[in-house]
């Protein structure tokens, strides 16, 4: 049978071979999410060790636990990462995007099922059974082009997801540090409040033993209100950042109780240097990487747009009919043979094809080359606002803040000495703190601008939510501070 009958057993063999070959490609059993780790240490936020929520139930289990243990103590700000990356639904529901991009990416690759079809034909004189089964040859010809290209295509949306991990980890350590900025502000502006309480109460006692004008009592009046104005927004901003950050931890509930670390972090010795930024920027962002690959793989393509635009229907069919006799001695015939089908050039010759495939290579090439542009000019913007912030917060926390300070205490020396009235003495106290409490709005301004640059050198542009969240309003002039 198989000398006589070659064709239809190599071409069984051939489509069983290229069957299993399709076959090879499967669903990655964790969505992709080891892919996406690999590329997140450095990128996350400065905590290379963060890790992604798995796909099963123990692994959850135990991240779970691991979290109620960063939670029982006061929350720092690689903890604060390490939770966000775990809990945050929105990045949960981003990796399992991921997982269905590769679910389709193998359907793609996955030949289409042969169609078998029958028929039966019938006359006075024979009865007919047809039988046919057909596959399309351009999907098997072009399965090891397309794998790559698929592959490409999947690298392209992990790299994307990376981008949205190292955004949330720079989100999750912005709003921890809004909350502690916010929660030393509150504390400042509330030795700020206790001072001008006792102003006021003082000048009240001053102007019913007749020492006073009502005036100089207005003034210390407007003062207190002033400070009760600014201590109901500090206390605001304090609960709202709160709440931003456990929004970004996917924190709810009893469980978004959690007590926060008193400080923000001392600044740096020294900043950042500036050298060698730009290239580092251009070699680990991952958009860089994405508009590289999206580059490569359309030109990939173009060579065979044009053929699989006129081609790409190119059928093969094997056929096996029988014939038998109604009369008779019902005497029957076999036959079997093979179709081919292909297209005839004769509308289409594929030159819009070519033309669209040559087009979205000039596309992709621009596009990479306004992502590398950008990419640099952001490098280096960045870190000129990292250099700035550092430089005020230096200044702030190192010269003004120590200089407040300084007055107070000699203030108070004066004041011991009856060179200085209680006036003088509370006007101090007020400023000083007001002092402090700007140094730390500018050594918060630093770690954001830290942040913001370590995500412009190592995965993306860096979005108009990083900007700094106001703590409390602008300072406004203390009556109390002149007039006495």
């Amino acid at each position: 049978m198989s000398a006589r009958h070659p064709l239809p057993w190599r071409t069984a063999t051939a489509v069983a071979a290229m069957a299993l070959l399709a076959g090879c490609t499967s669903v990655a059993p964790d969505g992709l999410r080891a892919d996406v780790q690999a590329l997140s240490p450095g990128r996350a936020a400065g905590v290379p060790d963060a890790a992604l929520p798995a796909a099963s139930e123990g692994a959850r289990a135990e991240a779970q636990a691991a979290v109620q243990r960063w939670l029982a103590e006061p929350l720092t700000a690689d903890a604060a990462v390490r939770i966000a990356l775990l809990g945050n639904p929105g990045l949960q529901a981003r990796l399992a995007r991921l997982g269905v991009q590769d679910a389709d990416r193998v359907r793609a690759l996955t030949l289409p099922n042969p169609v078998f079809a029958i028929g039966r034909l019938t006359n006075a004189h024979e009865r007919e059974i047809e039988r046919s089964l057909s596959f399309g040859l351009i999907d098997l010809v072009t399965l090891p082009w397309r794998s790559r290209w698929q592959g490409q295509a999947l690298q392209q949306a992990t790299l994307a997801a990376a981008q949205d991990v190292a955004r949330l980890a720079t989100d999750a350590r912005r709003d921890w540090l809004n909350a502690v900025a916010a929660q030393q502000v509150l504390a400042a502006h509330e030795r700020m409040h206790d001072a001008a309480e006792a102003g006021a109460e003082l000048a009240r006692r001053m102007v019913r033993v007749g020492h006073w004008s009502a005036l100089q009592q207005a003034r210390e009046q407007a003062a207190l209100a002033d400070s009760r104005s600014q201590l109901a927004q500090a206390r605001l901003a304090a609960a709202a950042t709160r709440e931003a950050l456990a929004r970004t931890l996917g924190l709810w509930g009893d469980g978004a109780r959690f007590t926060l670390a008193e400080r923000l972090p001392e600044l740096p010795a020294q900043p950042m240097d500036a050298e060698g930024i730009e290239a580092r920027a251009l070699r680990e962002r991952l958009d860089v990487r994405a508009a590289r690959l999206a580059l490569e793989r359309v030109a990939d393509q173009q060579g065979t747009s044009g053929i699989a635009s006129v081609f790409g229907e190119i059928g093969v069919t094997y056929q096996r009919n029988t014939t038998t006799e109604r009369t008779g001695a019902g005497h029957g015939d076999v036959q079997r043979g093979w179709e081919l089908a292909v297209p005839l050039p004769l509308l289409d010759w594929g030159g819009a094809a070519h033309a669209r495939a040559r087009l979205l290579t000039q596309e992709g090439a621009a596009q990479l080359q306004h992502t590398a542009l950008q990419a640099r000019t952001e490098a280096r913007t960045r870190w000129l606002a990292y250099r700035n912030a550092w430089d005020v917060a230096r200044q702030q926390t190192q010269e003004v803040v120590p200089l407040r300070r300084f007055i107070q205490d000699e203030t108070l020396l004066r004041y011991n000495g009856m060179l200085a009235s209680v006036w003088d003495l509370l006007a101090e106290a007020r400023a000083s703190t007001g002092a402090v409490a700007q140094a730390v709005r500018a050594q918060r301004d630093f770690w954001l601008a830290e942040a913001e640059l370590q995500y412009a050198l190592t995965a993306g542009s860096p979005t108009a939510a990083a900007a700094p969240t106001p703590l409390d309003p602008p300072a406004t002039a203390s009556a109390g501070a002149a007039g006495h």
